[in-house]
């Protein structure tokens, strides 16, 4: 198995649908900056239901050595910064992260992206769990951002073909 390095969106999607907890067995190992657990932080004092890192004991917290000047210029959050540069720092590892700029930046520095709905697929291709449009929908109601036409894609990729009637 891979070993993987998320940003704050895909813990608390993952976290909002109960399904957080399947991580451990999609990697061999799981890290986020502390840059992450401050927005969850921040959330939690915000009054949201967020997920708290230290509840999941296989959740490593480790601090990026040292930010890219150039990534200082774009327009992402400090989750997202650290979280790229920590797979820098960590060859090999998949990146988890769901926002569009940050993973046009991963990949431009050559960094291997998986998001949330991605992670979904993997589950199920590992017989993890045997359908996930449930988690798919919820994941659109925890207020992850998907067109129509992605989710018919995941829902294909998935082999999961919903009727007409199911389509949103």
């Amino acid at each position: 198995m891979a070993s993987a390095i998320s940003n704050t969106s895909p813990l608390l999607y993952l976290y909002r649908i109960q399904a957080l907890h399947m991580l451990p067995h999609l990697f061999d190992s799981v890290t986020t900056p502390p840059a992450v657990v401050d927005e969850l932080d921040e959330g939690r004092r915000k009054g949201f239901d967020v997920p708290n890192p230290v509840d999941y004991p296989w959740l490593e917290i480790r601090q990026p050595v040292a930010l890219p000047s150039e990534w200082l210029a774009l327009d992402l959050g400090a989750g997202e910064l650290a979280t790229m540069t920590l797979a820098l720092e960590m060859p090999g590892h998949i990146v988890l992260l769901d926002d569009m700029l940050a993973r046009r930046t991963a990949h431009a520095a050559g960094l291997t992206v998986w998001g949330t709905l991605r992670i979904l697929l993997e589950m199920k291709a590992r017989g993890l769990m045997t359908r996930i449009e449930p988690l798919v929908d919820q994941l659109s109601d925890a207020g992850l951002w998907m067109t129509a036409d992605i989710r018919q894609r995941i829902l294909a990729l998935a082999g999961e073909h919903p009727s007409p009637a199911d389509r949103r």
